[in-house]
């Protein structure tokens, strides 16, 4: 009986044990010849791995304390005009160019370490980690606050937005619906399609089956996208403020006059 029930809590002892290392967050990596599947531990046992300190922390709107690694650790081969996609668990979809990724922003892949939970990004709701791009001099490289993507589960190596979506390229060679393609594939593509194309669906596709400039007055669009909850807002918003010092005003005309010109080419 001694020996039953001994080996009873030995099995037990061991589902236990293999349950905690199957929950283990890891991260997969896509980056050219390098596939990798790489957990916490992994991450944090790299000689690079540090703590950090971010003073104006985009997700929780105040100074942070991380442990993390840098990003060029993890892009070290990369050419400068490659392009990474940041594939978040909850369906945002950043993609970022090398070439911010390897400049003077300074990025860092903070990783949530199993002692210290960060806290929830709103009041019972989850937090930012396992994994979360934070960037230590974001103003250095004009970083977008939508290019801090958290909850992170795969990092790849793909073609340019553009590239791979040609219904989102503008018909109009007019420099500002060119410009405002840019804005939007820096602030808007992480959360919403244009005319069917994109990697993300967290927000509304912004042409299909109307654009916003069709059923929004101008005042009001702008509005929205200064301030999401003077517009419209419910317990569920995910969508996040544009303030001038994130999106100029000459930039918001442009990303108007972009989605004005994607309304005519709808598919």
């Amino acid at each position: 009986m001694q020996v039953f029930s001994r080996f009873c809590t030995f099995l037990l002892t061991v589902c236990v044990a293999g349950s905690a290392c199957a929950a283990e967050p890891s991260l997969e990596l896509d980056i050219g010849s390098t596939q990798q599947l790489l957990t916490r531990t992994e991450l944090l046992a790299k000689p690079e791995a540090r703590a950090i300190d971010v003073p104006n922390d985009v997700a929780y709107h105040r100074s942070m304390h991380y442990q993390a690694l840098p990003m060029s650790v993890l892009l070290h081969d990369m050419p400068a005009d490659a392009n990474v996609q940041f594939t978040a668990t909850d369906g945002f979809v950043a993609n970022i160019p090398a070439k911010l990724l390897l400049g003077a922003g300074q990025p860092w892949l903070a990783i949530e370490t199993d002692g210290q939970a960060w806290p929830p990004l709103k009041a019972d709701g989850p937090n930012a980690g396992p994994f979360y791009l934070v960037w230590l001099a974001p103003e250095k490289g004009h970083v977008s606050q939508e290019q801090w993507p958290y909850q992170i589960g795969k990092i790849s190596l793909v073609l340019p937005l553009e590239s791979r979506y040609p219904q989102i390229q503008p018909d109009s060679k007019a420099a500002n619906v060119l410009r405002g393609l840019h804005v939007y594939t820096a602030n808007c593509s992480s959360c919403h399609p244009i005319n069917g194309g994109g990697d993300a669906a967290v927000g509304p596709d912004l042409a299909v089956p109307h654009s916003p400039t069709e059923y929004f007055r101008r005042a009001y669009l702008r509005a929205l996208v200064r301030d999401p909850a003077s517009v419209r807002n419910w317990s569920q918003r995910v969508m996040p403020s544009f303030s001038t010092d994130v999106l100029s005003d000459t930039q918001l005309d442009d990303l108007l006059a972009y989605l004005k010109q994607m309304s005519k080419q709808r598919k």
